[in-house]
């Protein structure tokens, strides 16, 4: 007989876990309040990049380590997905004005002391950055480039996702809220459905259960310019924020800032607006004559360092505090989780994010 799972929850994370779970034989159920296209998690919000050296800047070294495993296992989930996903591998280039040239240093040196390997990093000059992106070599004179990060249209894989699970032996329960989570049990109104193991993949919504969690208010742009060629991921070094310019079939971009600290999740301010359209033309020019398709909103999951916690009871076990990193360790997570439930181990990875912090 198969063992059974629950996973309530059907962002980027449930999505995996429910895929992952009924490859290796289990019966699966997956809840969530939303629709199947899921524009109310915030994996539809998202930019999509897979930048674990990028992440230097500002992330622990393990959030890092999460990334680049699951940097090298992306090519495998998109190839066992029902439907094509943009995905490309090119790299991420980083630069700044002139002004703010001291944060593009300070992101070299945070980089260099924390480097896994010496070659996940170039200084490049303008002929190099011609080379990358022909069309920003008269504005930037020098940046960073990382070569091993990709990126991939988080959109086109949560669409993916739905369709793989459509296409399997998969109970998915659209539309449904969800009461309670326990041990071996998911309650709906007044009735319990039991499992060998709940996945508990809620984000801010498991709120009530993880009162450390908090949100993390993220803001995109979705720009169609025509006028525009950028290959890969741009970011753009400021004293307050990074802000990033990601593109997507068709001559669309994705424009955002790294994080800021608020849990509304109301519609995108006018001054956040500005600045991300600002930042964006002060990059390349041909934004001007951009059209702007939709501004997105919505709040990631942290706890109060940043980092992932995997936590494990008796027929339990929560995954969240993704943070900004939800697309970059989403393969390594879904790996631990298997493993310990599934396999009785501990995956290397999850020392210092499974079983080391308190509720």
């Amino acid at each position: 007989m198969s063992s059974t799972a629950g996973i309530v929850g059907a962002g980027v994370l449930g999505r995996m876990m429910a895929v992952e779970l009924n490859a290796r034989g289990w019966a699966v159920s997956l809840y969530d309040r939303d629709t199947e296209k899921g524009e109310d998690s915030c994996s539809w919000t998202g930019a999509g990049m897979i930048a674990p050296y990028c992440e230097l800047e500002a992330a622990e070294q393990i959030v890092t380590e999460l990334g680049v495993y699951s940097k090298d296992k992306w090519p495998g989930w998109l190839e066992r997905l029902a439907e094509p996903v943009f995905y490309k591998s090119l790299g991420s280039l980083v630069v700044a004005h002139p002004n703010d040239r001291d944060e593009l240093l300070r992101l070299r040196r945070r980089v260099l002391e924390n480097a896994p390997r010496p070659d996940i990093m170039e200084d490049v000059g303008i002929d190099r950055i011609r080379e990358l992106e022909p069309e920003l070599a008269e504005r930037f004179r020098s940046g960073l480039y990382f070569p091993f990060e990709e990126h991939l249209d988080n959109r086109d894989l949560m669409r993916a996702l739905g369709e793989t699970i459509r296409r399997k032996d998969i109970e998915w329960n659209c539309g449904t809220e969800v009461t309670a989570v326990e041990s071996n049990a998911v309650v709906i109104g007044d009735t319990r459905h039991t499992f060998d193991w709940v996945l508990d993949c809620r984000g801010l919504g498991a709120q009530p259960d993880l009162p450390h969690l908090r949100g993390v208010r993220g803001e995109l742009l979705y720009l169609h310019a025509p006028e525009v060629n950028l290959s890969r991921p741009v970011r753009l070094m400021h004293p307050r924020y990074s802000i990033y310019i990601v593109p997507r079939a068709g001559h669309v971009y994705v424009v955002g800032a790294t994080a800021i600290e608020s849990d509304n999740r109301g519609p995108i301010t006018v001054r956040s607006a500005l600045e991300l359209l600002s930042a964006a033309y002060t990059v390349h020019t041909g934004f001007a004559e951009a059209t702007l398709i939709e501004s997105s909103v919505n709040c990631r999951p942290g706890f109060p360092d940043n980092l992932p916690r995997i936590l494990p009871d008796q027929g339990l076990i929560r995954i969240n505090g993704l943070y900004r990193h939800g697309f970059l360790i989403a393969p390594a997570l879904v790996d631990i989780v298997c493993e310990f439930i599934d396999e009785g181990s501990t995956h290397p990875l999850a020392e210092g994010i499974m079983d080391a912090w308190q509720l």
